[in-house]
């Protein structure tokens, strides 16, 4: 079985072809931004930002800004829990 291997232009522009077809040119290229190359070094960016901390503090951290923010959400309900 012989494969035919095509230069990646040509799947580019066949792959592009078909998400118009299927989603319109709108959301294809919606799609297509979410898959570039960001910038910087992601793994040195999240030592720093995460130097010290376990992943407990982490999920604390998270929780604490959740219920922050259904609170300022519902200051009525903020109220009403305590007490």
């Amino acid at each position: 079985m012989t494969t035919h291997i095509q230069p990646i232009s040509e799947v580019t522009q066949r792959g592009t072809d078909a998400l118009i077809k299927e989603i319109g040119v709108v959301d294809t290229i919606r799609f297509l931004n979410q898959l570039r190359a960001g910038s910087g070094n992601y793994t040195m960016e999240r030592d720093k930002l995460f130097q010290g901390l376990s992943v407990k503090d982490i999920i604390s951290e998270i929780k604490a800004q959740r219920n922050q923010s259904r609170n300022a959400a519902n200051p009525a309900d903020a109220l009403a829990s305590r007490g």
